[in-house]
């Protein structure tokens, strides 16, 4: 199959990962048992300023894509969808589901959060469009320095969710959970939605792929 006629599937499941990843971020929100790391940060920033946590996302993807400019890295289109996309979709779900109060919701909401942004995770790599911002700065960073992805996205979280949590971000059983699960989730919905790589080049693919940023953890 030619790379022109991959094209569409590519593009929806680019499109599909990236909205199901902010609306399942959004239900870790609402879950209120903690959140992934960099939306730790997120909340915390929002309750700082007043934005919402949707908006604190765009703003800080796009301050990571400034890095990597001395990195050298190149975005590709799901680079620059991705600082969009899930801010909107995160803030889109907010507004639109209710709060939940019993642990009784809390936990399933929880759960199913988690298993959704592994797919969802799975869905917009195996797109082969360009990692997120914060991945690309993972590769980039590895490129530059020669240490192990593991220690450089260990080390770059754990400073993220210590600041977040500092700022008023929300720290808990969900943050552990999602630590521990969603290496192996999205291994596991990247081999489901996997698309051959193209023969040839493409101007709106990347040329750094996160799989080692996401699964080497």
């Amino acid at each position: 199959m030619s790379t022109k006629s991959r094209l569409p599937r590519r593009l929806i499941q680019l499109y599909v990962g990236l909205v199901l990843y902010g609306a399942s971020s959004a239900l870790l929100v609402v879950a209120g048992l903690g959140l992934e790391p960099w939306n730790v940060l997120h909340q915390g920033l929002a309750e700082l300023t007043g934005l919402t946590i949707g908006v604190v996302s765009i703003i800080v993807g796009a301050a990571v894509l400034l890095l990597w400019i001395p990195l050298r890295q190149r975005p590709g289109l799901g680079t620059v969808s991705n600082v969009f996309v899930v801010g909107l979709a995160m803030d889109g779900t907010l507004a639109l589901v209710p709060e939940a109060h019993s642990l009784a919701v809390r936990i399933p909401l929880m759960l199913t959060a988690v298993v959704v942004n592994g797919a969802a995770t799975g869905l917009y790599i195996a797109a082969r469009l360009g990692p997120g911002p914060r991945d690309g700065l993972m590769t980039g960073l590895h490129r530059r320095t020669g240490r192990s992805i593991r220690l450089l996205r260990t080390a770059i979280e754990i400073v993220v969710v210590a600041t977040g949590f500092a700022l008023g971000g929300t720290v808990g059983i969900g943050t552990v959970l999602y630590a521990v699960s969603i290496g192996p989730l999205a291994q596991l919905f990247l081999r489901v939605f996997d698309v051959p790589a193209a023969s040839g080049g493409s101007t709106v693919v990347a040329g750094v792929q996160p799989r080692r940023a996401i699964l080497r953890r």
